[in-house]
């Protein structure tokens, strides 16, 4: 840069203070600014530990946050969880459904789904979609479907998600869903088994559903803790950072009480001596919340004690707990509502979108991808300066094209001389020159653009954009996340009473 941060600094405060004066002795004198208090020594947060902006919030203005617990307080080693999950889903398609035994031997990559897929239940498809909903990556089994391919299945007429025919991966918890679903595709279309992709898919969701209700998955987590949560050292602090600042703190879980206090005195317990049970970090505690039923409907809010559940009486009281429950027994319970409360979760569906749609919750949401995402970005960075040179130069091109197109045009419409025949060949030789070099331009982008969706993904690209655009995930946490993360325990870094301001929105009329 031209010009120091400080230099920057003080230009600014000098403008500001020369257009606000009316005389000079309006204009108060500045005391010299440190070089040393500006510019590179000023402490900064890790861009994959950051707390990122959609939409202006003051925490000054939050009274209560509430925070979900399966990974979002508790973070889930999500290799383990998915090879648990996968494990249990072949299992059952094999002992329940009547699949080959060989798919128990078979090798699903467990890094095959991200969230924010679709799966075409029809054709036995995995898609990726930008924020238009226009489908630009697809999968069959694990076997990547080509331009061609695409465009012809599902640009030619619109693809409708909300239809029976599609099914959205939005969690963590449902990747394993599209790993075996693409795994078993592939597996059984090698082996030329026939298989109706409609009833794979409801296979697939019986067996992972039944791994948790019945017990399953929990019982394998529960003895190995250490293996499958992980313990954030931060955590405990971040949650007393808040309530010394006087706000008020509020779990809200679709998991039942047996599991939510094991889990919880794994996360909380003999962290801090000012908390003897993890229990007093929260003012209120609401298990088996059926998010997002919670936001929809008016289910009764019940208060267990022991084995005995009764209906809840009102205002909730600290160290009951609570299961059940809606939106508006909760506000009424809280003795708040609207904007005065923050939720942190990890649901793009359950969490933000149908809290931010039923109710003026403020929200942020906790991305564990986002690290990977932020690292990749890093390493990207000069990659993606080569594609904006790459951008402006077919730019460049294109207007010389128009140039020439223009004038091989107004010569061939007049009734030329034969002297004008050298114009009309030298115009032409530059046209084709210039789409040579177009055609270059557009392969050199696409293997750029291919190299760099590499590092973010070996499968998808990044999760959250898809080329230029954002991805249909990354629009909706643009659109539902007024604030998003990668770990709750980002916000120890932050003031409790902080502000965050998001970054001015730009119009492409507003580029330069």
């Amino acid at each position: 840069m031209a010009r120091s941060l400080s230099g920057l600094a003080r230009e600014h405060i000098h403008s500001i203070d020369v257009m606000n004066a009316r005389s000079p002795a309006d204009v108060q004198l500045l005391l010299p600014l440190d070089d040393g208090l500006i510019g590179s020594s000023t402490p900064s947060i890790a861009r994959h530990r950051r707390v990122f902006c959609n939409r202006n919030l003051k925490m000054a203005q939050v009274a209560w946050v509430g925070f979900d617990m399966d990974y979002t307080l508790a973070v889930y080693d999500q290799r383990a969880m998915d090879e648990l999950s996968v494990r249990c889903i072949v299992e059952r398609l094999v002992s329940r459904h009547g699949y080959s035994e060989t798919l128990l031997a078979h090798s699903f990559p467990s890094d095959f789904a991200v969230r924010g897929l679709l799966i075409d239940k029809k054709l036995g498809h995995i898609l990726k979609m930008d924020r238009h909903k226009n489908v630009t990556r697809a999968y069959h089994g694990l076997r990547e479907l080509s331009r061609d391919e695409v465009r012809t299945l599902y640009h030619a007429k619109r693809v409708r998600p909300a239809t029976p025919r599609y099914h959205w991966i939005d969690t963590l918890y449902a990747l394993c869903e599209g790993t075996v679903y693409g795994g078993v595709v592939d597996a059984c279309e090698r082996q030329g088994e026939p298989l109706d992709y409609g009833k794979l898919f409801d296979h697939v969701r019986d067996s992972i559903d039944s791994s948790h209700y019945d017990g399953t998955i929990q019982a394998a987590i529960l003895p190995a803790l250490d293996r499958f949560v992980v313990r954030d050292p931060d955590l405990a602090p971040t949650l007393h950072k808040l309530r010394s600042a006087g706000k008020k703190l509020f779990l809200l879980t679709n998991s039942h009480w047996p599991y939510t206090d094991v889990v919880m005195r794994h996360l909380l317990e003999g962290v801090m001596p000012e908390y003897p049970q993890w229990r007093t970090f929260f003012d209120v505690v609401v298990c088996a919340a059926s998010k997002p039923a919670f936001f929809q409907e008016r289910r009764p809010l019940m208060e267990r004690d022991g084995l005995q559940v009764r209906p809840a009486t009102f205002p909730l009281e600290r160290g009951r707990i609570y299961e059940g429950g809606n939106l508006h027994d909760l506000e009424r319970g809280l003795g708040i509502s609207g904007d005065q409360i923050l939720y942190v979760g990890d649901h793009i569906y359950g969490d933000i979108l149908r809290s931010k749609k039923e109710s003026a919750w403020r929200t942020c949401m906790v991305m564990q991808e986002l690290e990977g995402e932020t690292f990749a970005y890093e390493t990207c960075r000069e990659d993606f300066f080569t594609l904006d040179a790459l951008e402006a130069q077919r730019d460049h091109l294109e207007e010389d094209l128009r140039y020439y197109q223009s004038r091989f045009k107004g010569l061939t419409k007049r009734l030329a001389p034969p002297a004008t025949e050298p114009d009309r060949t030298r115009f032409k030789r530059a046209i084709e020159r210039i789409r040579g070099r177009l055609r270059q331009v557009d392969w050199d982008a696409t293997a750029l653009e291919r190299r760099i969706g590499q590092r973010f993904h070996p499968y998808w690209g990044s999760l959250l954009k898809e080329g230029n655009e954002a991805s249909n995930f990354g629009a909706q946490v643009e659109l539902y996340g007024c604030l998003y993360t990668s770990r709750v325990t980002n916000l120890f870094a932050y003031s409790a009473q902080q502000h965050f301001r998001s970054a001015r929105d730009v119009m492409p009329h507003e580029l330069g």
